[in-house]
This record gives structure tokens, sequence and C-alpha cells, in this order.
């Protein structure tokens, strides 16, 4: 692969976050680009089709671009249309479908090689999020094209026969709506109750829909094996049961990428929450101009960071590498 352009900067993931860098870049006077592997705000996109913010709107807007909904709480299909306006009010520079394999430092400059080209730049910021990565259950059956790791749209499920694995927002969004499209749906819960984290609005009519009966939930229970026509749900008193399964979705959780983190030799903490190493008022990884941003800072704490929180990451950064001074 041929060497293209040399920027200052090289922003390794195009959503709200990677955009919100750019635009700091842009602002600075940096050459840069950012590199996507999927579509433009990839993460996004991967969300249900129906699903609604936990935040209003001003809190998820980048670049000072205001982010006018009707509803008290953007969905999906808002965000995606403002992020992409975003991009396209400041003609941020991204490849999409541009997977990035590593980034070497060779030098006093990142070698950066993708899925189609190699890049040269003085500074590399991750901002890849943690939706790409689910958290596998590791159980006979989790390779069945039956089980999903990712909800789109209810009417998919309508009248079958639905396991949901997990209490979070995820699961519990969808148990509710392909219930309502008349799916017959069990949830596998590892906790004692529906998680505190849920959506205030919906947790109310979920724990409804449990003491009526019309939905089932098993909890302090774990599926253990997944079959064509049934599984397997292993009860808090031992007991083993199986019931009809025509789908599973197994919500569990994703994770950030590890592995390439890892491949970019960035520290990660010891323990199980593998917390990659940075400088909290710089975002400056273990390795020297290598930064970090969003949400892939809270490694398996994927509940830490969020696009409101971490808004804050590319004015940072952008400090740094301009001045370096925090």
């Amino acid at each position: 692969m041929s060497i293209h352009n040399r920027y200052d900067v090289i922003i390794i993931g195009g959503g709200p976050i990677g955009l919100a860098c750019g635009i700091k870049a842009q602002d600075a006077g940096l050459s840069f680009l950012i590199l996507e592997k999927g579509c433009l705000a990839n993460s996004l996109y991967n969300y249900p089709q129906t699903m609604t913010f936990f935040s209003t709107s001003e809190r998820l807007e980048i670049g000072g671009v205001p982010f006018a909904t009707i509803l008290p709480k953007p969905k999906r299909a808002e965000a995606l249309e403002y992020y992409r306006r975003v991009q396209e009010k400041f003609a941020l520079p991204i490849q999409l479908f541009e997977e990035v394999l590593s980034a070497e430092k060779d030098g006093d400059e990142f070698k950066v090689k993708t899925s189609k080209r190699t890049y040269l730049a003085k500074k590399v910021i991750v901002a890849t999020g943690f939706y790409d990565v689910p958290c596998l259950m590791n159980i006979p059956g989790e390779n069945l094209a039956k089980v999903r790791h990712y909800y789109e749209d209810p009417h998919y499920y309508a009248n079958q026969n639905v396991v949901v694995v997990g209490a979070s927002n995820s699961s519990v969004d969808a148990a509710l709506e392909t219930f309502r499209k008349g799916a017959k749906v069990t949830m596998v819960v590892r906790g004692d109750a529906i998680s505190d984290r849920v959506k205030y609005w919906v947790k109310p009519d979920v724990e409804n829909r449990l003491k009526a009966g019309e939905i089932t939930a098993h909890f302090n229970s774990i599926l253990t094996a997944i079959r064509e026509d049934d599984v397997d749900i292993q009860l808090p008193n031992g007991k083993t049961i199986s019931i009809a399964n025509d789908f599973v979705l197994a919500l569990t959780g994703y994770q950030p990428n590890l592995a390439f983190l890892k491949k970019l030799h960035i520290q990660l903490s010891d323990d199980t929450a593998l917390i990659p190493q940075y400088d909290p008022k710089t975002m400056e990884t273990n390795v020297p101009g290598l930064y970090l941003a969003g949400v892939v800072c809270g490694g398996m704490n994927t509940h830490l960071w969020f696009i409101e929180n971490s808004r804050v990451h590319a004015d940072q950064i952008i400090q740094h590498i301009t001045t370096g001074n925090t």
C-alpha cells in the first residue's frame, strides 16, 4: 500500500465524539482526517430503529450546532440526521467504510494502516465507542442463526416465542416492543430485578407487564443452552427448565474493541474493568501522541461515559496537541 497524505491528526471513529474532535481540530487549523470502518455514526446506526435517547437533545449537541426536535428526547433517526448535518456543515473530511488495522509509531509520526491505504500522522485520536463488540454468553448454540446480539425492529418477531436475555434498557425495550407485536416473551435475568438504569418512563411499563403475567421473567437465572426449537434456563434453585423458542435476543451488553487497543500498545488495567491507561487531563495514553476520546475510555465500564459527558474530551485533546498544556 502506498503512503497517502500526511496529517497533523488522524481520528479513528466517525461517531459523535470523533466528529467533535474533527470540529475542534478544524478550529485549531490542524490538518486531519476521520477514518470510520462503517457508515457515518456507525454505532448509532446499529441502535434499534425505534430507540429513544435517555438524554435531551441539547446534551447531544456538538460544534455549537442546535439539535432541534419536537420530542422531549430525540430518537435514533433524528440523531443520525443531526450528526450527518453536522458533518456536512463543517465539511469534515471523513473516509467511510475504511477500517483502521494498525497505528504504529514511526519516529515522530504514526503510520496508520487501513483496509485500503496507509497514512502518516503526527497524532492519533481513538474515538471508536463500544457498540461493535457484543459480550458473548459462551454457551452451546449461541452461534445459531436464531440468536441475535443486536435488536432492530419488533415486527420481525411477531407471533414468535422470543427469549430476551438481560434487564438493561435495550433488553427491556426489546421485550416490550416484541410483546406488543404479539410475541410470547420470556426474559432471563441474572439479577433479582429490572435494572435501575432502565429509562424512568419505561421501567414501570415493563414491571406492570410482568405483574400482569403478560411477559414472563426468570430472575436470578441464566440461559445455559440454545437449540433450534427450544432453550434451557437454569433457575435460582438449580433446576433447569426447557421452553419452546424461535429467537433469542442476547442483549447482554457490549464492550470496546480491547484487542484493537492492545494492538495499539495501550495498557489496560489488570482488573476486570480493563480500563485503558490515559491522562484524564489531556486524554493522552501511555503511547505519546496517541489519545482516547469518548466511551472507549471506560473499558468494560461502559456506563461511565456517554456523548454528553465525553464531548469535552475533544477540547482537552486538541488543546494539548496545539499548546502542550491542559
